[in-house]
């Protein structure tokens, strides 16, 4: 297995990503869901110079993206945007893109379930098609029921999966899986041939290694299934604005090229923007817990 990292955890230019995660080891990037940030010929160049790949991208499902909303019009909206997705990943030589169906802090739904599961599925299908001209996997992640309320499991994203099409498949990870499965590593188990990516954050949902979650048996039980592929750093880390806060330069309080929708994604999630010094020591703590393991 290799270890990839995602970029939208933190506002700053794709240059400082790259320099620092090829300086720590890292293999490949997983490049944030936003196709209009970026120039794929300059990342290409920029990623093959430094010695990395784009092993794939996740849907940043924000505002009106949602592949299952009520009105029509929004879900053709959100089916283009997962498509031009797959289209960045395609220009960057990657592998898969990891879906998020519904839109992330909706946690009321637009229909009935049945309603619900004939919109997902129809857009899902939508965009694996268009995928499979890519050559392109997709993923159906789960997420926790407290930021969304559809796929919160591995079983439910299995169903979807097998719903869409022979090919796609789940993105497992092991923050949410530890709110919303009652086992992980049998969770991890069940999507065995379906399984296309895996991301990886502690219980806390703090860097790997910083929390509770067993890592050794976690990749052990891939490594059982036969899952080769990459493991996908995405530590989104809650920030203590007490006087208890063991990290006290951990706070950016004036971040550079920090837009409006991603501040209120980072907030949402229990975070804000993050000093240049705790975010690398993240990555570098993610990296020096994984890479002994595989």
């Amino acid at each position: 297995m290799k270890i990839s990292i995602h970029n939208w955890m933190r506002a700053e230019s794709i240059e400082d990503t790259v320099n620092r995660i090829a300086r720590m080891g890292y293999d490949s990037l997983e490049i944030q869901g936003e196709p209009t940030l970026y120039d794929t010929k300059k990342v290409k160049k920029l990623l093959d110079d430094a010695g990395l790949t784009c092993w794939g991208s996740v849907t940043l499902m924000l505002e009106q993206r949602n592949l299952l909303a009520k009105d029509k019009k929004q879900r053709a909206d959100s089916v283009q945007y997962v498509k031009d997705v797959v289209r960045m990943v395609s220009e960057l030589d990657g592998k898969m893109v990891s879906v998020v169906p519904s839109t992330v802090g909706k946690i009321i739904p637009d229909g009935r379930p049945e309603e619900d599961w004939e919109w997902a599925v129809e857009s899902m299908q939508q965009v694996y098609e268009y995928a499979e001209t890519c050559g392109i996997l997709l993923g159906i992640e789960p997420i926790n029921r407290f930021e969304t309320y559809f796929i919160n499991r591995g079983d439910q994203a299995l169903a979807l999966a097998e719903a869409t099409g022979e090919k796609c498949g789940v993105c497992l990870d092991t923050f949410h899986m530890n709110i919303e499965e009652d086992n992980s590593l049998a969770a991890i188990r069940r999507a065995k041939d379906r399984l296309v990516g895996f991301h990886v954050a502690d219980n806390n949902r703090m860097a790997p290694g910083m929390g509770t979650i067993d890592w050794k048996g976690t990749i052990q039980t891939l490594q059982e299934i036969g899952y080769d592929e990459v493991l996908s750093v995405e530590f989104c880390s809650p920030l203590d604005r007490t006087p208890a806060n063991p990290y006290p330069n951990s706070i950016d309080h004036n971040p550079k090229g920090l837009g409006p929708e991603q501040k209120k994604f980072l907030e949402d999630h229990g975070s804000s923007a993050v000093t240049e010094e705790f975010y690398s020591m993240l990555t570098q703590k993610s990296i020096d817990t994984l890479r002994p393991l595989l």
